[in-house]
């Protein structure tokens, strides 16, 4: 009788990847995940402790790729807008990943590499050492929400998403002038969360380093 197939750790990560892409972090399971590889929980404990772990690797091999090639350039701030830019594209690709990153952190080689980066970035920029933990603490999270939010907006079906903006559309351009006087005067310019991601998400980073920028050439914090 053949032996049971032995999957290695990337074959395992591309199924749990896969796995996700139909559900969500809260439905994943080592067991469901081991019933699509045709196997048991055990043989996936041989490579993860526990399913945390599983998906800590996961997003840590997201953040690997980002940093695939990716080379310094620029002054601080460019420099912490190309990485963001990159870690937004490449959990893009794979949204239900996105809120596991915000959620577990990782601690693995891609997220070491991300946090070298952006504290490099900030040590270059002339901030003063005892600064620099918390500035780079308050980049990670609001990169890791804004990344989060979008992969909840880039993660639902065509028609949930034809839903949201029926129901967009009616709380909105309705809106009883009497009862929401500011609503109804801006609501033809009003847009929808889905609309100009990528502008509103380097606008919202920009204004946070623009502010880091401004203690820099203060001197206070």
């Amino acid at each position: 009788m053949a032996g049971r197939r032995r999957w290695s750790t990337e074959e395992i990560l591309d199924a749990a990847a896969d796995l996700l892409r139909t559900g969500d972090a809260e439905s994943f399971s080592v067991r469901r995940l081991a019933a699509a590889l045709g196997t048991d929980s055990s043989s996936l404990y041989r490579h993860f402790r526990n399913k945390t772990e599983l998906l800590r690797s996961l997003a840590d091999r997201i953040l690997v790729a980002a940093l695939d090639g990716y080379r310094p350039e620029g002054d601080w701030k460019q420099r912490i807008t190309t990485l963001a830019l990159r870690l937004r594209e490449a959990f893009g690709e794979q949204p239900q990943v996105a809120s596991i990153w915000g959620r577990y952190a990782s601690g693995g080689a891609g997220s070491r590499l991300a946090m070298e980066e952006v504290l490099q970035a900030l040590r270059s920029s002339g901030l003063p050492d005892e600064r620099i933990p918390a500035c780079y603490h308050r980049i990670v999270v609001l990169l890791s929400a804004l990344i989060a939010a979008e992969a909840g907006i880039g993660g639902i079906t065509s028609e949930e998403y034809d839903q949201g903006m029926e129901q967009f559309r009616v709380a909105v351009l309705g809106a009883d002038p009497d009862r929401f006087p500011a609503l109804a005067h801006f609501a033809r310019d009003i847009r929808p969360l889905g609309v100009d991601r990528q502008a509103a998400f380097e606008e919202i980073l920009a204004a946070h380093l623009a502010q880091i920028e401004t203690e820099i050439q203060a001197g206070t914090p």
